[in-house]
């Protein structure tokens, strides 16, 4: 985790933490969507928080100052790659926040015993695709 974090700052991506009495309740970060320069203004994001905090608000604040940093480094796209298709609260969470569905892969994770989908999600950001980077 601590090396993926400076990997991640390293490539210059916002990585938040949202800190509550000096407890860590979750975290969000942005990283390359490809490695390739045809894709260098578009990011994935990833959110993630302690199953007590869920419905509390923390995801969206975290994924709402992730999305303002984003914009702020001139990233024009931004896809949620959401590891189940039961996962409601994480695609409820980006649908309100403007993404939209583009796709499901189905049974392309095994977890918890089970084959789980990934549903892919996405959202411009500033002028998205409306101008060149």
């Amino acid at each position: 985790m601590r090396q993926r974090r400076l990997d991640i700052i390293a490539r210059r991506f916002p990585y938040l933490v949202a800190e509550l009495a000096a407890e860590v309740v979750g975290y969000a970060y942005a990283s390359a969507y490809r490695l390739r320069p045809a894709y260098r203004s578009t990011a994935e994001n990833s959110v993630y928080l302690q199953p007590a905090w869920i419905g509390r608000g923390v995801g969206r604040q975290l994924l709402t100052a992730l999305l303002a940093e984003c914009e702020a480094r001139g990233l024009r796209q931004i896809v949620a790659v959401i590891g189940d298709s039961g996962n409601c609260a994480s695609i409820g969470l980006h649908e309100s926040l403007g993404f939209r569905e583009v796709g499901v892969l189905r049974s392309v994770g095994f977890k918890f015993g089970r084959w789980v989908d990934s549903v892919l999600m996405q959202r411009d950001l500033g002028a998205g695709d409306s101008t060149a980077p």
